[in-house]
């Protein structure tokens, strides 16, 4: 369920970006939709870590899941408050002049189109690109 302008908890959305963690896994979800099992090759965390630091980021109102089968996908979801939303969209955007970042997008964008490399990825579905609702 969303947030509303009302209810959206800015504090919880600032507490969620103390972590780099989780910074992470909102630069890679940014414009696309991410199974689980990508976080975890690339971030080199356990899956209930990151699993964690996902239910975190939801809980937070910048987050969604979807449930493919044995997959969990996740994409950013806009804040219904203004503000909030201008928030994660600079921070996104800020994020994509951290060379760690940069990094962390380089290694989905092989194990996307180079799954032979990522044995523990194989069955994987292939992060989705969103359409023009991307945050």
């Amino acid at each position: 369920m969303g947030r509303t302008a009302k209810t959206f908890d800015l504090a919880r959305m600032f507490a969620a970006f103390s972590d780099r963690t989780r910074l992470r896994l909102l630069n890679l979800m940014n414009g696309r939709e991410v199974c689980v099992c990508y976080f975890v090759e690339i971030l080199g965390q356990s899956q209930p870590k990151i699993s964690r630091h996902l239910a975190y980021l939801r809980n937070a109102g910048m987050v969604k899941a979807r449930r493919e089968g044995k997959w969990m996908h996740y994409s950013l979801e806009t804040p219904a408050d203004a503000g909030a939303a201008a928030i994660l969209r600079t921070t996104l955007e800020s994020l994509k002049a951290d060379r760690g970042m940069q990094s962390d997008l380089v290694r989905l964008g092989r194990a996307c189109c180079e799954p032979q490399r990522l044995v523990a990825l194989q069955g994987a579905p292939v992060p989705a690109k969103l359409g023009a609702n991307a945050v």
